[in-house]
């Protein structure tokens, strides 16, 4: 018999057209939904302090990644230190993704097999072995409040046969997942393959979700297919996803994206877009994207978003923060995924406000309007 997660639950609150405003309640503290969580793959999210992410940013959630933390620093610092949690500080939800994506983009370094997957490590070439039962021994090893199955992400294009018999396989190794929990404080969510087919999401939905998983995500999106692509295929997949429990839009985060997929029913949301292009001087506004590294800011003394009240608003200028990326400062880094993680974080906040006050329509039609200005 499968174990049940004790300490996970999740309720609507809000119903807005598609659009949902939710809670759920963890081992390590609520989130309030729809949800943004930064990514945090190596026990950190790059340049920010757990106290940056917990007072600056007011991150409810933040996700690690278990196939990097498996090979470095390694399952037994972990495990001296009581967990995750405690090695890195934090005292709040995190999410692991199961490595399977990791996994599979290593293409020649690897070998599917129905136990499981064999791969060389991109570290130092080292063989390992990971099986649906390894990946949720990792996963409770560093005490994760959300963790995921481990499923195969196929590329894009794939033939529907081989898609076919990758989501079988995939569900297969699902149920091995459920089988494999020991801890009642860890839970479970299932992934939900299919690319940009209707029917192929529909028939692995239908048996995926007969499943006991706290959770579902949909899987297999933001590989390379055209924007029109994925919002289809979210608006077509999450009616097929029970509506009592959370709905997971894995790797997407533009913020047109996250505004988009709000109004076709997605509560959560991870991406490493924010933090990766803040360290590249890519700022996120109200009114457009700026890059600060841009000759046209060398002295502009405005902050980076004039509606923005982040700690980097409020204390330097665009000019000030180009200074430091043209000079390689690490500085600027830190400022700007302060700033760019702020942005996310207060939009997805406004989101849920808007569910909540059954105006979210007006409030996706102003965003748009505002970047038009």
């Amino acid at each position: 018999m499968a174990i049940k997660c004790e300490t996970f639950s999740f309720e609507v609150q809000a119903q807005d057209g598609t659009a949902r405003a939710g809670r759920i309640e963890t081992a390590h503290g609520s989130i309030e939904t729809p949800i943004f969580m930064p990514v945090g793959t190596q026990g950190t999210v790059k340049s920010l302090t757990p106290e940056d992410l917990r007072d600056e940013i007011e991150a409810q959630i933040i996700l690690g990644n278990t196939y990097h933390l498996y090979l470095r620093p390694g399952l037994d610092v972990i495990k001296k230190h009581g967990g995750l949690h405690q090695f890195m500080n934090w005292n709040h939800p995190i999410l692991t993704d199961s490595g399977g994506y990791q996994v599979f983009s290593l293409k020649d370094l690897r070998k599917i097999k129905e136990e499981g997957v064999l791969f060389q490590d991109h570290i130092g070439g080292a063989k390992h072995l990971f099986t649906p039962e390894k990946v949720i021994e990792i996963q409770e090893t560093l005490g994760s409040d959300i963790m995921m199955a481990f499923d195969e992400c196929p590329e894009l294009p794939c033939t529907e046969d081989y898609m076919q018999k990758s989501m079988a396989r995939t569900t297969r190794w699902a149920k091995r997942c459920l089988e494999a929990r020991t801890r009642p404080d860890c839970a479970l969510f299932g992934i939900i393959q299919g690319g940009t087919s209707e029917k192929l999401r529909k028939l692995h939905a239908d048996e995926l979700c007969k499943l006991p998983f706290d959770g579902f995500a949909i899987g297999g999106l933001s590989v390379g297919e055209a924007k029109d692509k994925m919002y289809e295929t979210v608006e077509f997949t999450t009616p097929m996803m029970p509506d009592d429990k959370p709905k997971y839009l894995m790797g997407v985060g533009k913020p047109d994206d996250l505004i988009e997929c709000i109004a076709r029913g997605v509560d959560m949301f991870d991406c490493v877009l924010p933090s990766r292009n803040a360290r590249n001087g890519q700022c996120f506004t109200h009114s457009g994207v700026v890059n600060i590294r841009n000759a046209e800011y060398a002295e502009d003394m405005a902050p980076i978003d004039p509606d923005c009240d982040c700690y980097t608003c409020k204390n330097y200028t665009r000019s000030y923060i180009r200074h430091l990326y043209k000079a390689k400062e690490i500085l600027s880094a830190r400022l700007c995924t302060l700033h760019n993680l702020h942005y996310f974080l207060t939009l997805v906040g406004q989101a849920r406000e808007a569910i909540i006050e059954g105006r979210f329509e007006q409030f996706r039609l102003d965003y748009y309007a505002a970047k038009e200005d």
